[in-house]
């Protein structure tokens, strides 16, 4: 395969927003609907208006929505006070897409694949919304690859989780992987900065921890089909009343179960990009452009694929995240459409029992991180079939990291 080069990201993956931005107008469908809501956060905060009594600076052409996330969130949303609402979007539009060259680059063994994932609804849906799934992927990602065995490694963990709750199931990865002091520092991230959002928005806080967090994710209806979570499937598949509740909870329990088994299995991208789904399939509410951790799945099946099946694997995804929105009824329960209704969530639980049914090669466990110090290629079987960006060996340099290869440090 031809390898993916700095040059091609970075000349393919600036035309992503552009290309969407064209279609939205085309089409005229409103562009950056969340980064708006992200803007009038900040706006909030600036005025000191109440986050969770609803948004009063809305543009006109939005949805009533609600701030659903963190006051932390809207801390960091208040530059966006400034901006107008449609430069808001191009700001989280090329945040997306350097995010997605950076997941691209770290998981993705082929540059004339590259074309092919915006075609994703997650990810064209993530970047027309000028959501932050892609640049908390990114994050993360960076975070669990690159910084391990640096001073840093688990702080950027820590700020994601406090953006946005679902990386929390990050801090878990790393206790299984055995990074321990990278958990305490992606934990104490996380409690520092929930601390600086009571000090500056004490009424908010309360009410985000004892009412917001809840209400706002149950705003617009959990049985709705956008929610593709586990939660969303079985309160549409099962007729309304307590069964559904209990049911969401004791299949999230077994997936998270089976996550940990295979997680601690696995070498760090394998890893990482399992326990991504496996928190997209346990959150109360994950919209399909949550599932943007499709992407680096892909770029680990494409490294590994042998044979008709692992080819036909990855072809199955991709119509999956591809097509699923093309026929996908857009309202009410799906019932009639048990299996493409739900489709992300059949794909999410098909790859953990794909995973769990394989016999050998299971990867790296802790042999990795001395291979993601150096940058050095590493073997089939391990972290990647390529070796990691030619840059990040003189970032760590000039950052003063250094290189550290030997063992018996798990928690960097």
């Amino acid at each position: 395969m031809v390898p993916l080069t700095p040059l091609g990201t970075r000349t393919l993956l600036p035309v992503v927003p552009v290309v969407i931005g064209l279609v939205g107008w085309v089409v005229d469908a409103p562009l950056g609907i969340d980064s708006a809501v992200y803007r009038s956060g900040g706006l909030a905060v600036l005025r000191g208006e109440p986050l969770y009594d609803g948004l009063t600076t809305l543009p006109p052409w939005t949805p009533e929505l609600p701030f659903t996330y963190p006051p932390v969130a809207a801390l960091l949303f208040t530059p966006l006070g400034v901006l107008p609402v449609q430069l808001c979007w191009v700001v989280f539009a090329v945040l997306s897409a350097v995010a997605l060259g950076a997941v691209v680059e770290l998981s993705f063994p082929a540059r004339w694949l590259l074309p092919a994932v915006p075609v994703l609804e997650p990810v064209w849906r993530t970047v027309a919304l000028g959501q932050v799934n892609l640049v908390l992927m990114g994050v993360v990602l960076v975070d669990l690859l690159l910084l391990r065995g640096s001073r840093w490694s688990g702080v950027l963990v820590g700020v994601a989780a406090a953006v946005k709750l679902t990386p929390l199931i990050f801090i878990g990865h790393l206790v299984l992987t055995g990074r321990w002091r990278d958990a305490g520092r992606a934990a104490g991230t996380f409690a520092a900065l929930q601390a600086v959002a009571f000090a500056a928005l004490p009424a908010d806080s309360v009410r985000y921890w004892t009412s917001a967090l809840v209400d706002g994710n149950d705003a617009t209806g959990n049985s709705w089909v956008g929610n593709q979570s586990l939660f969303g499937a079985v309160h549409r598949l099962l007729p309304p009343g307590p069964a559904a509740p209990v049911v969401s909870v004791a299949a999230g329990a077994v997936v998270l179960a089976c996550g940990a088994v295979l997680v601690a299995r696995r070498d760090d991208l394998h890893a990482a990009v399992l326990t991504g789904l496996c928190g997209a399939l346990v959150c109360p509410v994950s919209w399909s452009h949550h599932w943007v951790w499709v992407v680096p799945l892909l770029g680990v099946l494409l490294t590994r694929a042998s044979g008709a099946a692992g080819w036909a694997a990855v072809l199955v995804l991709c119509l999956v995240f591809a097509g699923w929105v093309v026929v996908v009824p857009t309202e009410g329960r799906v019932a009639p459409w048990a299996l493409w209704g739900n489709a992300y969530v059949w794909a999410g639980l098909g790859v953990l029992v794909a995973h769990l049914l394989r016999r050998g090669g299971v990867g790296v466990r802790r042999g990795a991180p001395d291979l993601v110090r150096s940058g050095a290629p590493v073997a089939a079987g391990g972290l990647s079939e390529r070796p990691l960006p030619g840059w990040w060996p003189a970032v760590r340099r000039r950052a003063g990291w250094g290189v550290r290869c030997g063992r018996g440090r798990s928690g960097g």
